[in-house]
Order: C-alpha cells, then sequence, then structure tokens
C-alpha cells in the first residue's frame, strides 16, 4: 500500500520535512518512490518556502490509490490538493480497564463509608458508665525516712544500755 507521508530530515531540533510517496513497510526516514513536496515547521505560517507541494503530482499519486497520513492530508487540504476532515475517536479520552476498576472500587469505599457515617449518626449513642476510683491512702515519703532514723537513734541508746547491764553485773 502506498502512502505519501512526512519523512523528516534537518538537524537536531530543527526538523525539515520531505513530502514523500513511500511503501508503508519501509521506515520513516528510508526509501521512497517519490518526492513531491516540503515542509518547514519552523517557518513562519505565511512564509512561502513553509510548504510547497506539486499538487499535480499528488493528485496522479492518489488517484493510483496512495493514502496521505492525517498530517499530509492537513497540509493538502490547507492548499486545497486534497479533502481532510477530522477523524472521531470516542474512546479517546476514556480510561482503560483497570482504571475503570480501581474508579468502580474506590467509588463503592466511598459510598460504604457514607453510609456507615449516616448509620452511625442515626444510631443513639451508647452509654458509657465511667468506673469508679477509689482514693487511696498515700504516706508521705518524709515519715518513711523519719522511721529509720529513730530507729538509729534508740539503737545507739539501747547498745549503751546493754553495756552498761553487764559492768553492773559485775
Amino acid at each position: 500500500m502506498l502512502k505519501i507521508r512526512l519523512a523528516r530530515g534537518g538537524a537536531k531540533k530543527r526538523p525539515f520535512y520531505s513530502i514523500v510517496v513511500a511503501d508503508s513497510h519501509s521506515p520513516r526516514d528510508g526509501r521512497f518512490i517519490e518526492k513531491v513536496g516540503t515542509y518547514d515547521p519552523l517557518a513562519a505560517k505565511d512564509h512561502p518556502e513553509r510548504l510547497r507541494i506539486k499538487t499535480e503530482r499528488v493528485a496522479e499519486w492518489m488517484s493510483k490509490g496512495a493514502q496521505p497520513t492525517d498530517r499530509v492530508a492537513r497540509l493538502l487540504s490547507s492548499v486545497g490538493a486534497a479533502q481532510w476532515t477530522a477523524g472521531n475517536n470516542p474512546k479517546k479520552g476514556q480510561p482503560g480497564k483497570k482504571a475503570q476498576e480501581r474508579l468502580a472500587e474506590k467509588t463503592q469505599r466511598e459510598t460504604d463509608a457514607k453510609a456507615a457515617a449516616e448509620a452511625a449518626a442515626a444510631a443513639p449513642p451508647p452509654v458509657v458508665e465511667e468506673p469508679v476510683v477509689e482514693e487511696a491512702v498515700v504516706e508521705e515519703a518524709p515519715a518513711a525516712v523519719e522511721e529509720p532514723a529513730a530507729a538509729e537513734e534508740a539503737a545507739p541508746v539501747e547498745e549503751a544500755a546493754a553495756e552498761a547491764a553487764p559492768a553492773e553485773e559485775a
């Protein structure tokens, strides 16, 4: 099948296209049958060198069955060599199968959460019984410290009394 398409030329970041008639299986910039025009996208829109087309040759190749690509058909329609209509792809903007499944799961989770929130709002609030806290008697720390000190003071008195007792016996 023959195609009328663009073959890229030019330098890096400086595109320049040749409009060629080529077999649809040949590479983009590879072998072609005939060069029928040029296109310079960097030139001004009203510049005469922006688009140069051999309209007679294009018409001849189209009569032989060559199909222009979408971009070339747009360029040819601007010159009047061909008629171009915008393609209609209604599925282009729709998300894919997996994305639709994820969206369905997300909406299901949101509706479940909303239903749970409504059920919680409709139900009476549960009665919460507060546990009774008994106050425990806490002894003060200084009293505990005083007891060993008092025991130490009493211990020397008892030791002195014990030493005095054997002396009295003797």
